[in-house]
């Protein structure tokens, strides 16, 4: 690690002290992920940190959201856990067409915590080191009006921004039809530079190519020109659920 990125975290973690918090228990690939995410500025990594920390002692109990507490929204069969990709990353597949606009806010607030740490936690090899992250695809085909949920994307983007810095590795957006663009570019406007710069909208045959190239035939679903079966996220088991942050 360069000298720079050392007196960074030394500058982070006195700053995250002054707010009355500590990173002790937390590693250096952790810490990393918020100063990253804040350009390198120690005191609005701290704030980061700290705001994280409170999000995550109100909103996930330590063991992680249990499946009993999302199943209204697991019943729908929209999400499904493959991987690893190529860059050994798990994929999160959101298939569109099986969502409709939760009626409470709040539980689907858990469902979105659920999925991102479940993913997260399915790639950890042994030991969690802090920097695992993950690719999402978001599958258009064959939605309606009724699948439309702008809300809903705002608030699973900013979840990952504000809550799981520097996680996401990449995303894809397959089958866009015409009447969503309008839609996606509110969305756009919710979207931190960095965060929009992951984000490859596949619109032709060039482009599905090198999705699938980048993906790998191993992780990729049937469906898609793979080898893989699609396996919905309540059907993995894992050791963990969450991880340990």
């Amino acid at each position: 690690m360069e000298e720079s990125q050392e007196l960074a975290l030394t500058q982070l973690r006195t700053s995250v002290e002054k707010l009355s918090s500590s990173t002790e228990g937390y590693e250096k690939p952790t810490l990393m992920r918020f100063l990253v995410a804040r350009s390198m500025n120690p005191d609005k990594a701290a704030k980061m940190f700290v705001d994280w920390q409170k999000w995550r002692a109100s909103m996930v109990p330590p063991n992680g959201i249990p499946d009993s507490e999302v199943r209204d929204e697991l019943e729908f069969g929209k999400i499904c856990l493959q991987g690893p990709t190529k860059s050994g990353h798990p994929l999160v597949l959101v298939l569109c067409s099986k969502h409709f606009p939760a009626k409470n806010a709040v539980n689907f607030k858990k469902f979105v915590v659920y999925v991102l740490d479940k993913t997260i936690a399915s790639g950890i090899k042994d030991k969690e080191v802090g920097d695992e992250k993950l690719v999402a695809v978001f599958d258009l085909a064959n939605i309606t009006y009724k699948n439309l949920d702008a809300r809903g994307l705002i608030t699973s983007f900013q979840f990952l921004q504000s809550y799981y810095p520097e996680r996401l590795a990449k995303c894809y957006m397959l089958h866009m039809p015409g009447f969503f663009v309008s839609v996606w570019r509110f969305v756009c406007r919710f979207l931190e530079k960095s965060t929009q710069e992951k984000i490859v909208i596949v619109t032709d045959g060039e482009e599905e190519i090198k999705f699938k190239e980048e993906i790998g035939v191993d992780a990729l679903p049937e469906e898609y020109g793979g080898r893989a079966k699609l396996t919905l996220i309540q059907d993995v088991l894992l050791p963990q659920t969450a991880p340990q942050m």
